[in-house]
């Protein structure tokens, strides 16, 4: 017997090098970033570092964190308030 198996590539074609990149997340600057750790582990890490090279590179103003107390549950509806009123973006992670 014989099966066909279809195998999907997942990278994406790539984007050439464009002078707008820079341009774009300079617009970060002066601006509040947030970030919702999910508590899976390691997360943390990756925050510590990447709000470091937004600050140091990227000219935002302020990075506000917040943590949920478990990945499988919610953000609570006050954390959800609270980025809302004090954050320009928010990235919500995941770690492992």
């Amino acid at each position: 017997m014989t099966r066909t198996i279809r195998l999907y590539d997942p990278t994406g074609v790539a984007l050439p090098a464009a002078a707008g990149i820079q341009r774009t997340f300079t617009a970060l600057a002066g601006k509040v970033v947030g970030f919702i750790d999910n508590s899976k582990p390691n997360f943390n890490f990756l925050v510590e570092d990447l709000a470091a090279l937004l600050q140091r590179d990227f000219g935002v103003a302020e990075i506000v964190r917040h943590a949920k107390r478990a990945a499988s549950v919610p953000a609570a509806p006050a954390v959800l308030d609270d980025m809302a009123r004090r954050c320009d973006l928010v990235i919500a992670g995941s770690g492992d």
